[in-house]
């Protein structure tokens, strides 16, 4: 139980990964996420036109270090190497994912692969690592 008294199991390693929500659940797990223990970092997708602003955006919300490559490969070292940030888990809550995914479906896919390699590589250690991709509610709606 958490001091909340309400908890979503983002202790869990098992159970972490990436999911896409609604976008205004991402206040909601940024508290979830802390509550739980981890470390929650926000990254602000909204307006969001490529993938040199996608690895900006992450490099600064994660506090890269100096020197750090601006490229996939990069990235991917990055999220399943996080050193510099001590924690017992993470959570990654992209708000405003929906603006990425619809300049650079692409790019959007190739980091959604990057994010899922990372928590599967921190599962393996017995580290919860989550990210959570806000999208429009009217992404979720389902089909009758």
């Amino acid at each position: 139980m958490t001091a909340s008294g309400f908890d979503l199991g983002l202790s869990d390693p098992a159970r972490s990964g990436v999911f896409f929500v609604g976008g205004g659940d991402i206040a909601t797990l940024d508290a979830a996420s802390r509550d739980a223990g981890l470390l929650a970092r926000q990254v602000d997708l909204a307006g969001c036109a490529g993938k040199p602003m996608l690895l900006l955006r992450v490099a600064t919300a994660l506090d890269f270090p100096a020197g750090s490559g601006r490229n996939w490969d990069a990235l991917a070292d990055r999220l399943r190497d996080l050193s510099w940030l001590p924690a017992a888990g993470y959570a990654l809550l992209f708000d405003g994912a929906a603006d990425f995914r619809d300049a650079d479906e692409a790019s959007f896919e190739t980091l959604l692969d990057l994010l899922d390699e990372a928590a599967s590589d921190w599962r393996a250690r017995g580290v919860a690592f989550w990210a959570f991709l806000a999208l429009p509610d009217e992404d979720f709606v389902e089909a009758d």
